[in-house]
């Protein structure tokens, strides 16, 4: 049990989300308390408008809190200057790219913006990370690409890469999987177990393909409208957790094939 302790690399103890005005607090979920271990994927699902954005959000101190702690590598988020955190935590958003124009090298390398000195200058390290990053998303032959080229499923990669050159314990992806196909949609989330495997990190990333993330994932985080549920995905299902997540008038949860099916 103490080992256990010692490699969770994200905690949160009573935390609750939302949004604050001068006025009127609206609170999306609440009591939420969870611990992510090191070397995992794990799948953060819920329906449409649960508040799985806003939870990766809180998580990545882009969006306050309303109340309660969160905890990386054992220090409280509110801790950390932004340097530190862009040296542990990465993230790769749904926001399209600032500058298509930038080649895949050039955005990749933004990874390393967290260590390079205030010209900007890559060092023979900052480089060696990048060759890298690129290496294992399998971009090697896209690197001189502007970014403007590339298919839905080669940006998604680029983005990877980046998060990967960044070079931190926990990355954290928001829909990594939007407008892709589904063979794209299951490349990706492969690219990312196969990451996990390699490199020892973790990575955290929201999906609505729950059926994927059930093969693929470590663990998984359910948002209902009651409850954030932490656990494996053999346990949520034993539990009955999936089939709790939509009405059932036109969708339901097979616990025997582990997917979910349209009610005829």
């Amino acid at each position: 049990m103490n080992n256990k302790q010692q490699h969770i690399i994200l905690k949160t103890e009573n935390l609750t989300i939302g949004y604050a005005s001068k006025k009127v607090e609206t609170i999306v979920a609440s009591n939420i308390n969870m611990a992510l271990q090191r070397g995992q994927l794990i799948g953060l699902v819920g329906a449409n408008g649960i508040g799985k954005s806003t939870f990766l959000r809180t998580l990545t101190n882009v969006q306050n809190k309303l109340s309660g702690s969160v905890f990386l590598n054992k220090q409280n988020l509110d801790t950390f200057t932004q340097i530190d955190l862009a040296k542990t935590m990465s993230l790769v958003l749904t926001e399209k790219i600032a500058s298509k124009n930038l080649s895949v090298f050039e955005l990749v390398s933004l990874g390393r913006q967290p260590y390079t000195n205030w010209v900007g200058n890559l060092s023979e390290t900052d480089l060696e990370v990048v060759s890298r990053a690129l290496k294992q998303t399998n971009i090697e032959t896209l690197k001189d690409k502007k970014c403007f080229e590339l298919s839905d499923g080669q940006l998604q990669k680029v983005m990877i890469a980046r998060a990967l050159a960044q070079d931190t314990d926990l990355i954290i992806l928001d829909e990594p999987t939007t407008h892709l196909d589904m063979y794209h949609k299951a490349y990706i989330l492969k690219l990312l177990q196969k990451l996990v495997k390699e490199t020892n990190k973790t990575i955290l990333f929201s999906s609505h393909e729950i059926d994927l993330a059930i093969q693929l994932c470590d663990t998984m985080v359910v948002m209902t409208h009651n409850s954030v549920i932490t656990d494996t995905p053999c346990n949520l299902i034993s539990e009955g957790v999936f089939d709790t997540l939509f009405p059932k008038d036109l969708i339901t949860f097979n616990n025997q094939t582990g997917s979910f099916r349209i009610n005829k």
